[in-house]
């Protein structure tokens, strides 16, 4: 559980006051907190029928991934990326949380329901490399037509 506790630390940093996000992490029956994006990351969502594929090629790349997160439906796919990525990133069909916005993020430690980690955090403060995750997109959406035949 190190690792979890870690990964609580480095999560709740971002928070304005970290304890008492980590009190609604432990109060609240979803297990979740809103975090404010923008100080240690950024996020990339991605509709789920792209995000699925591109962390598959990001895994297929990559020994060690940052964070990723899914909702509730498995519509969307966040991928933790440095911060100010939000700013700069243009991607037709993906949302982009940056300084002034908040999500909900999961307890990285605990089997939650809904919103949950895909890929949690360590602690380390690893994340996604934007160039990267273009990268994967591009793989992702290419071998999305092949399957389509190349119809799309």
């Amino acid at each position: 559980m190190t690792g979890a506790k870690t990964a609580v630390e480095w999560l709740a940093s971002v928070a304005p006051d970290p304890e008492a996000c980590r009190r609604e992490w432990e109060r609240n029956p979803l297990g979740v907190a809103l975090l404010p994006a923008g100080k240690a990351w950024d996020v990339l969502i991605l509709p789920g029928d792209l995000g699925y594929p591109t962390l598959d090629v990001l895994t297929r790349l990559l020994d060690r991934l940052g964070p990723v997160l899914a909702d509730f439906g498995d519509s969307r796919v966040g991928f933790l990326v440095p911060p100010g990525t939000a700013a700069r990133w243009l991607g037709t069909g993906i949302k982009a949380a940056g300084a002034g916005t908040w999500i909900v993020v999961p307890h990285p430690g605990r089997a939650v329901r809904g919103v949950r980690w895909l890929v949690p955090p360590d602690g380390s403060g690893t994340l996604t490399d934007p160039a990267l995750l273009e990268l994967a997109l591009h793989e992702a959406a290419a071998g999305a037509a092949r399957e389509r035949g190349g119809n799309g």
